[in-house]
């Protein structure tokens, strides 16, 4: 009995006793027990030895010795994730170290923070980190059980890492959060914003969705925040902004790493006292909103190269949920299939098809790297250019044939096998381009990319040459706003 009851118990490796005595006055502080540990051999022993306590959070710092490299981190943190893989650890580091911590969460860490911490900051992460880590109740494991507690209606899939990602936004829906959505373009991140907002108190109320890439910084002020009247020159009324619409219910900010460092001083004052005044107005004004972002980029890592703010990146990341992508869950792919031709096809008002078992497999053996996006548009494709009910593998080789100018579809899908995310995307945007004739609005749309965006990846990729289209969106208009927009 004492023991369902005991206060929540942190462990504590640091080989720094000032570390060691700070964080355990701030647990003790926040009502939790700490234990602290100076190296890996003493945290192992607390952890597994003879007189082994129940441990309910890890608080671990990356280095022992007078080395830096992290690998003794690291290591420590694969043999606890071996020995209690439920065990949520948090990783310290210091500034310099951030890429080391982004290795740690890719090894199973539930998040890092950075020494010197803020002490709200940290017992915040702590309190959401130890609410995640909360066992769900018996059999929730499965789709199922899932299904009966929440509504994950749009969600189609069933493999474990999806499953975890699931159960993930039924223990932080109902808490107002920050959540942080990382996942590559394609894999469903704003149906995961949409399960949230679903699942939470703010159900009845809006959620409201900008794409930070397609704000231009003249706007932005505007659009977030609204405008009286007589602002600016074209202010012929007041205007409620994005962030007032959002009142009591939340606010999915998609892109967020596109968003460049003068807005993302705007955007902090929010997230830090939830006010902000619209243009041109002498008043400050209040908005209750939950801040649900994603992106597609590593937001660790632009922190470490200066591109996006540290105390930006600490107040949406404190629960963040990795989306895996479509390569990493291809047993769903024919669960996917069959639900996307049914939709397609009472879109168009047709039969509903079927898929033969050969075809699914050969989906399933794919790679896509445009994940769920890219799945979707080849399954639509092949449904209306074949004549009959039951899709084959004959008939998807053939579609892929005629797209790519008569070469095989292994050719089209396979083929970048061999190639690096980056000559994947860029491949991918090339062959866009060839097929919507350099339109850069149908181009984006196509790759589910902001024309913002897109300009962006042009211009890294070397793409921004190409001949002007008679469209008001060609190329050759993409490559000279991306030359004026560089400095951002």
């Amino acid at each position: 009995m004492m023991e369902s009851t005991r206060k929540q118990r942190i462990l504590i490796i640091d080989d720094d006793s000032a570390v060691q005595v700070s964080l355990a006055l701030l647990l003790k502080q926040a009502g939790y027990d700490a234990l602290c540990a100076d190296g890996p051999q003493q945290a192992l022993a607390v952890l597994h030895g003879a007189t082994a306590q129940p441990v309910d959070l890890v608080l671990q710092d990356m280095n022992f010795s007078l080395q830096t490299s992290g690998e003794e981190g690291l290591q420590l943190l694969a043999d606890i994730r071996a020995a209690q893989p439920a065990l949520p650890v948090l990783l310290m580091t210091a500034w310099g170290s951030i890429a080391l911590a982004v290795r740690g969460m890719q090894a199973g860490a539930a998040n890092f923070f950075t020494k010197p911490w803020d002490n709200t900051q940290l017992a915040e992460l702590i309190r959401s980190t130890l609410e995640a880590a909360t066992p769900a109740p018996a059999g929730s494991a499965s789709r199922q059980a899932l299904d009966a507690q929440f509504d994950f209606s749009g969600i189609i899939g069933e493999h474990p890492r999806l499953l975890k990602v699931l159960t993930t936004i039924g223990q932080v829906a109902n808490t107002r959060a920050p959540v942080l959505i990382l996942g590559e373009s394609g894999c469903g991140k704003e149906l995961i914003a949409d399960a949230l907002h679903r699942n939470s108190p703010r159900a009845g109320k809006a959620i409201v969705k900008i794409n930070m890439g397609a704000i231009t910084p003249s706007l932005f002020e505007s659009e977030m925040f609204g405008h009286v009247r007589g602002a600016f020159t074209d202010a012929k009324a007041d205007r409620k902004g994005h962030v007032a619409s959002a009142h009591e219910g939340t606010l999915f900010l998609d892109e967020i790493g596109e968003l460049n460092r003068s807005d993302q001083v705007k955007l902090l004052r929010v997230l830090q006292d939830q006010t902000y005044q619209p243009v041109g107005a002498s008043r400050t004004e209040r908005a209750d909103v939950r801040v649900v972002s994603a992106t597609n980029r590593e937001l660790a890592e632009l922190v470490a190269g200066g591109e996006f703010r540290e105390d930006l990146f600490y107040r949406l990341n404190l629960i963040t949920i990795r989306l895996p992508p479509l390569r990493e869950r291809r047993s769903d792919i024919p669960l996917l299939a069959r639900h996307i031709l049914a939709e397609v096809a009472a879109s168009y008002g047709l039969p509903s098809p079927t898929i033969a078992p050969q075809a699914l497999e050969w989906l399933s053996a794919q790679p896509w790297p445009g994940n769920i996006r890219q799945l979707k548009q080849t399954l639509e494709r092949t449904l209306l250019l074949v004549g009959h009910s039951e899709l084959r593998q004959a008939d998807f080789v053939a579609v892929e044939q005629h797209e790519h100018g008569g070469s095989s579809a292994a050719g089209g899908l396979r083929g970048v096998d061999g190639m690096t995310l980056e000559q994947v995307e860029r491949h991918m945007i090339a062959h866009a381009l060839e097929q919507h004739q350099g339109n850069i609005s149908r181009v984006a749309k196509a790759l589910g990319l902001s024309r913002t965006a897109l300009y962006r990846r042009l211009e890294r990729h070397g793409l921004g040459s190409a001949p002007e289209s008679t469209d008001d969106g060609n190329l050759a208009h993409a490559a000279s706003i991306t030359r004026m927009g560089s400095g951002r």
